[in-house]
């Protein structure tokens, strides 16, 4: 079956809409803002495409997403005939088993397995107390780039994003305490995915994650139809958290860091 680069955002979207909530990101990455950072390989067998990969280049480290449908074979054959196009070292985001059909010879390092969820019970979200949330703009970078450090070092912070304003925090005493942000934010494509989530490491435990989380969601749906996220499978905490706020697993994957 024959491989592409595939630059049509409308075939693009025609497969990734087959499962929004397991293909948020990539619903997101055809976004204008994104967009240019994205290179899209699909496998097409009798003219119609059967499994699709996005290399993502807007992060420091490229990001490779490769998400199986009902049968894994089609994506495993991507991979391994696109392995040779792909970055000497990248992240990537992969569906449970594709990792074995990355380049021969390459270092694959595991970041544990992870969950994709959806918000699927909206009703949850009436009873969350957002008292004290609000806004988040460009101005307050340096407090939420402090409040990274001490409690989320690490993580995947792209400052650009506060551009989308929407991002929110609780403030106490001058300090951001607690914040809620998202990776990909897209009203075009009717998408959001919540990131960043956190809250100062001697503040946690009174539930201001949850109000963070929640005022978010609802900024989101006033202009986006599906609201995702994705959470490593053993920070029970957070994914506690999530089920209260009315997300549910749609699927999991593997991370890895590959060097060749």
């Amino acid at each position: 079956m024959p491989v592409h680069t595939l630059h049509d955002r409308a075939e693009i979207e025609a497969f990734l809409r087959r499962a929004p909530a397991r293909h948020l990101y990539e619903l997101g990455d055809l976004d204008d803002f994104f967009w240019p950072y994205t290179t899209w390989y699909a496998l097409r067998e009798a003219g119609e495409v059967r499994a699709l990969a996005l290399l993502y280049t807007g992060t420091a480290l490229p990001v490779l997403l490769a998400f199986a449908e009902e049968s894994p074979q089609p994506s495993a054959e991507l991979l391994r005939t696109v392995g040779s196009w792909l970055p000497r070292r990248f992240y990537a985001h992969l569906s449970p088993g594709l990792e074995a059909y990355l380049p021969a010879g390459c270092r694959r390092e595991p970041h544990g397995t992870h969950l994709k969820m959806a918000l699927a019970d909206r009703s949850r979200l009436a009873g969350v107390d957002t008292a004290g949330v609000v806004p988040l703009a460009a101005a307050d970078r340096p407090a939420l780039e402090a409040l990274y450090a001490a409690s989320y070092p690490g993580n995947w912070f792209d400052p650009r994003m506060l551009e989308t304003g929407r991002y929110v925090g609780l403030w106490h005493g001058g300090e951001l305490v607690s914040a809620a942000g998202v990776h990909v934010y897209s009203p075009r494509y009717g998408v959001a995915a919540l990131g960043n989530i956190t809250t100062h490491p001697r503040l946690r435990g009174q539930g201001l994650a949850t109000r963070v989380a929640g005022r978010l969601c609802r900024l989101l749906l006033e202009t986006v139809e599906t609201v995702g996220l994705n959470v490593k499978e053993d920070n029970g905490a957070a994914i506690a958290c999530y089920r209260g706020l009315g997300f549910e697993q749609v699927a999991e994957y593997g991370e890895f860091t590959v060097d060749s």
